[in-house]
């Protein structure tokens, strides 16, 4: 900026200088001579300053263009990891819309009691389905009636165990949200009621008159309704009642079971199983030892037949190798000749000693 003005001073200056002397005759010529040589050289000395300055110039245009540059290159690297984070942001935007949208779903099953039933129903076949062969079970299974199970295990001898799924989640899920005591007490007493009605609904399964057990499995797929079952937080009846988990194993004939404790259940009843088998293999084992038994017996009596019938081959044999020895001795004393005939008796078979 100071090299512009000094530029501009000079000419100016030079300008000035230029007008005097057009306007007034040169008394002197050496001086005129001096004069303009000094204006030469301020002339070539301006060249050179705005040569300077011309250079300066676009040493500062070209300084100030790559700063631009760079930044510009710095500013697109940052809009671009802006836009990248911003895709980025809402694909996972995306995706917690997409889980909300499944929780939102998941809890209106859970609200619906038709559609949690399927999800316990589902989630007791899965259960089944990891644990057991898919001969050994049956999901759905009717009776004569027309009563609809939700799974039996299929033991021996045609037997079965009934298993229900039960979800009473509603006053389940108000009972432990409540703060207030009294609520309590009264969602607590309602809560009891909805798993007694259960318990006695699933012992409406016990029909030995249809080859099922006399006790049959009540699955809840909710491990801590479970707990709170076994530690009786909930499910006493009163101070004089018995806990629920009695009333139903020994007035319904029910056992109630959790998702793990189902899983323990089936370890115990595939070891059973197993026991079943090997006593079924070790009886068919046994038939068959009999039967070997049997046939030896039967061989035995066929040999003492054979072994009579080659005695009695062996007395014929004897007796006419004797006839023929008689003969040959009548030839000795017709002909007068050596015996030709050596008699060859044979033994009998004998029974060996065991």
């Amino acid at each position: 900026m100071q090299i512009a003005i000094i530029v501009l001073g000079a000419l100016v200056l030079l300008l000035g200088v230029a007008l005097f002397l057009q306007t007034r005759k040169p008394k002197d010529d050496q001086a005129s001579l001096l004069l303009k040589q000094d204006l030469t050289n301020l002339s070539a000395d301006i060249d050179k300053l705005r040569q300077g300055l011309g250079d300066q110039m676009q040493k500062n245009q070209a300084m100030m263009f790559g700063g631009l540059q760079k930044q510009g290159a710095e500013t697109n690297k940052i809009i671009a990891d802006i836009t990248r984070n911003l895709t980025e942001l809402k694909e996972s935007n995306k995706q917690v819309m997409g889980i909300t949208d499944e929780l939102k779903t998941l809890q209106n099953v859970l609200q619906n009691p038709k559609q949690r039933g399927g999800l316990g129903e589902y989630y007791l076949e899965n259960v089944l389905q990891n644990v057991l062969a898919p001969g050994m079970y049956a999901t759905q299974y009717k009776f004569k009636d027309g009563e609809i199970v939700d799974a039996v295990i299929k033991l021996d001898k045609g037997r079965l165990l009934a298993i229900d799924s039960k979800f009473s989640l509603e006053n389940y899920n108000r009972l432990v949200e409540s703060k207030d005591a009294r609520e309590r007490a009264d969602l607590a007493k309602l809560f009891k009621a909805d798993l007694k009605l259960r318990i006695d609904e699933t012992s409406k399964y016990i029909r030995p008159a249809e080859d099922t057990l006399d006790y049959a499995f009540m699955f809840i797929p909710s491990e801590a309704i479970y707990y709170d079952l076994l530690v009786n937080k909930v499910g006493t009846t009163g101070t004089s009642a018995r806990d629920l988990i009695e009333y139903a194993f020994i007035d319904k004939k029910v056992i109630i079971v959790s998702p793990t404790t189902l899983l323990a259940y089936l370890q115990t009843v595939l070891q059973g199983l197993k026991s079943l088998q090997i006593e079924e293999q070790a009886k068919d084992i046994q038939k068959r030892v009999g039967e070997l038994g049997k046939h030896i017996a039967a061989h035995e009596q066929y040999m003492q037949k054979l072994g009579n019938t080659l005695g009695t081959t062996v007395n014929h044999f004897n007796a006419a190798h004797k006839s023929l020895g008689h003969i040959d001795k009548d030839v000795i004393k017709i002909a007068g000749s050596n015996p030709a005939v050596e008699p060859l008796l044979l033994d009998k078979p004998t029974q060996l000693d065991e």
